[in-house]
């Protein structure tokens, strides 16, 4: 079932950015002469709202609302950004995620190899106990390593807590 999130399209609709509506380009109102705006403010002849005999409300309102459609427009085109952004950024984790796999193959394999290499010398088994234990000492260092990172973490975003905190004296007033 495709639905409006699912980002399957129908066959031969062209994905991108939507089309823009008719509302966000200037009318003509009355025929044949240009205006601008979602009320069909006219324009004069240098192309500017003409605004003679428009009240100061109907001004504001109509500014308020162009402003409403800038910043949906603009939030829209975010998202669709940030949608595709976010799809070449997982596309780059799975090839990472392949690249990791790929290496652990790499070193199960060398062990192996290491393991069979050391078997002509004192055989299988002691080969295998001592790859084991090589594979014991890199994990335990990795471990110290680790462990020692983690505990320099900290969780609390200490500047961005000391600007919240001089965001209420900055708002009353000197």
């Amino acid at each position: 079932m495709s639905t409006p999130y699912s980002g399957a399209t129908p066959g031969g609709v062209p994905q991108g950015y939507a089309e823009p509506t008719p509302q966000n380009y200037a009318a003509e109102y009355p025929p044949g002469e240009p205006v601008s705006g979602a009320m069909g403010t006219p324009t004069t002849a240098e192309g500017r709202p003409d605004v003679e005999g428009a009240s100061v409300g109907d001004l504001i309102g109509e500014v308020t609302r162009d402003l409403s459609t800038l910043m949906r427009q603009e939030l829209e085109l975010a998202k669709v950004e940030m949608k595709s952004e976010a799809k070449k950024a997982g596309q780059g984790a799975g090839m990472f995620g392949a690249a990791g796999f790929a290496g652990y193959m790499v070193l199960l394999f060398l062990s192996i190899a290491l393991w069979w290499a050391l078997a002509h010398l004192v055989g299988h088994s002691w080969s295998a106990l001592i790859v084991a234990v090589l594979w014991g000492v890199i994990g335990a260092v990795a471990f110290v390593i680790g462990r020692k990172k983690f505990r320099e973490v900290n969780p609390k975003p200490e500047r961005t807590v000391d600007t919240l905190q001089q965001v209420p004296s900055a708002l009353k007033p000197s």
